[in-house]
């Protein structure tokens, strides 16, 4: 395993060699993530982890030989600590179970674009970050480091070219807006770049104070709006 700020090396997983190739593309566009491999079996990717030892698995679920979360603890069983991030068209509430009870990292539902990718990435980047910087001195920092799996707050591990002043006022635009807002409303009420505030509302889309929902037009693709995530 690479060590905290190194190259994150990833092993896509995905019977479908033009889907494995897309997904390929998407990863090695975000910082510092690299495929290093690629599998369309889960025996191919038993093999590819022990050869390759990636620091992540983005695995698919349907495969021909084996179903996707069968491999995790054969992974687990030959000695690989890699994380699992599940991509797949499975949301049967059962199968989400069972991936959750197996340790993965995060769940990515087929079909999805870049900018839904590229925040679980940049979030579990962050938190695998952390995880190897914290030395641990008590309680508290073990509540640290488990909170990196929650909901950050705004200023909390801001990626570079951030700020938090920005940050807060789009939380607030967020909270108080009636409804969902696309990223050009929300730089309209901001008075920031529409490009800006894209940015920071998929930075909380990543981190789970904000979700997305899609607005289908007569043509193109579909717009993304956001709104602040309640908690009960």
């Amino acid at each position: 395993m690479t060590g905290a700020g190194d190259t994150i090396d990833v092993l896509v997983v995905d019977d479908d060699f033009m889907v494995a190739r897309v997904h390929s593309t998407f990863v090695d566009r975000v910082e510092p993530f690299r495929v290093v491999g690629v599998a369309h079996t889960g025996e191919q990717a038993i093999t590819a982890v022990a050869d390759l030892h990636p620091d992540l698995v983005l695995l698919d679920l349907y495969l021909p030989d084996l179903f996707g979360l069968d491999v995790i603890p054969r992974l687990h069983s030959a000695g690989h600590d890699c994380d699992v991030m599940v991509i797949s068209a499975a949301q049967e509430a059962d199968t989400v179970r069972g991936a959750v009870r197996r340790g993965v990292v995060d769940y990515l539902l087929k079909p999805f674009d870049f900018e839904d990718l590229c925040p679980r990435l940049q979030r579990y980047a962050t938190r695998r970050g952390r995880l190897l910087q914290t030395v641990v001195r008590g309680q508290a920092d073990i509540d640290r480091v488990l909170a990196g799996s929650g909901v950050a707050t705004p200023g909390s591990s801001l990626p570079k070219g951030l700020s938090v002043e920005t940050a807060d006022l789009i939380e607030r635009t967020l909270r108080d807006a009636e409804g969902t807002l696309s990223a050009g409303e929300c730089a309209a009420l901001t008075g920031i770049s529409r490009v800006s505030a894209r940015r920071y509302l998929e930075y909380f889309h990543g981190t789970g104070s904000a979700q997305v929902s899609l607005r289908y037009g007569a043509a193109g693709r579909p717009e993304r709006r956001y709104s602040w995530r309640t908690t009960a």
